[in-house]
């Protein structure tokens, strides 16, 4: 385990905690399987999928310099502590899944147990049963009819021949 880099986790996150270190060990497990050194991601060459919006997802950012703004971190919230990492030059992907644990209520052993235990009893190592998601797309802004606001064109909505935002659209479900 790289301390320094650990260390440079917990200040981008605020403090350490147990999901943050599974994150870390999660980040570190699927470069080391897509063979690339730990390091920053320049443009979307390493794009990592978290199923999760917990602690975990900011070592990905601080790790890899995958991020929402740059579209190389997608985030699909299934409730599950798994994330997916794909190598974009080589087409290569793994995703690492986190077993079921009991949890003690000490944090600092829950820390050091994600930290440190041999992967195979903290995490299931798995091919991502999804194709790596497409790189970013620019899109044009669409004034919004209602509160004047420009939103992104692939989210503006139709109504009576009127272009609205999500938070302006009246969804009809009758």
């Amino acid at each position: 385990m790289d301390n320094e880099l650990w260390d440079e986790c917990v200040r981008f996150h605020g403090h350490a905690c147990p999901g943050l270190a599974m994150g870390y060990r999660a980040t570190e497990l699927g470069m080391k399987a897509l063979g690339i050194p730990v390091g920053r991601a320049a443009d979307e060459e390493i794009v990592c999928v978290a199923e999760n919006d917990a602690c975990g997802v900011d070592c990905v950012q601080s790790m890899i310099s995958c991020t929402v703004g740059k579209g190389n971190l997608i985030l699909k919230p299934s409730g599950k502590m798994a994330f997916s990492f794909f190598d974009r030059r080589t087409g290569n992907s793994v995703r690492i899944v986190f077993r079921p644990r009991d949890r003690t209520g000490d944090r600092e052993a829950e820390i050091k147990t994600m930290l440190t235990a041999p992967v195979d009893e903290i995490v299931d190592i798995k091919v991502p049963n999804y194709e790596i998601p497409e790189k970013a797309r620019s899109f044009d802004s669409i004034l919004c009819d209602r509160c004047g606001e420009f939103c992104r064109e692939d989210k503006i909505r139709l109504s009576m021949g009127k272009r609205y935002c999500s938070d302006c659209y009246i969804q009809y479900d009758r």
